[in-house]
């Protein structure tokens, strides 16, 4: 499959690669039911393809995007107009994912947050235990 992102010898496109593998915090957007965007603050971790989001059993955008894939992921932006990166694409299960505390790239990443948070990551994993996959289609951002 052809990627989304754009290239990465470009300014952007170099930006949009360095948020995706190094940024904390992402926001997803699905829609609930009646139409309205639903927001909220995610974990993520890029494979150079897709994103891997641990979310609780008990989020309301599980419902969401089961039964509409469609959303968007982007993060913040400089305070100041700038650095804007927005991703659309689709969401879904990823039950081949490991459970967040055999990832080790996952806890790489969000271990020390997730030990300030939950203690061990197998709390956490307890917690967030179902695993989605975010594959962009488009991209785009200045």
């Amino acid at each position: 499959m052809t990627s989304a992102l754009p290239d990465p010898s470009t300014d952007f496109g170099a930006r949009v690669s360095r948020r995706l593998a190094d940024e904390l915090i992402a926001w997803l957007t699905v829609v609930d039911g009646v139409g309205t965007p639903q927001p909220a603050p995610i974990w993520i971790l890029w494979d150079g393809e897709s994103a891997l989001i641990y979310s609780l059993a008990s989020a309301k955008r599980l419902e969401h995007l089961r039964a509409r894939p469609r959303a968007t992921l982007h993060f913040d932006g400089n305070g100041q107009g700038g650095d804007i990166v927005v991703l659309a694409g689709e969401i879904v299960d990823a039950p081949e994912a490991p459970p967040a505390p055999d990832n080790p790239a996952y806890l790489d990443k969000y271990g020390e947050l997730i030990k300030g948070g939950w203690g061990t990551p197998e709390k956490f994993g307890s917690q967030y235990s179902v695993p989605l996959r975010f594959t962009p289609r488009r991209v785009r951002g200045h």
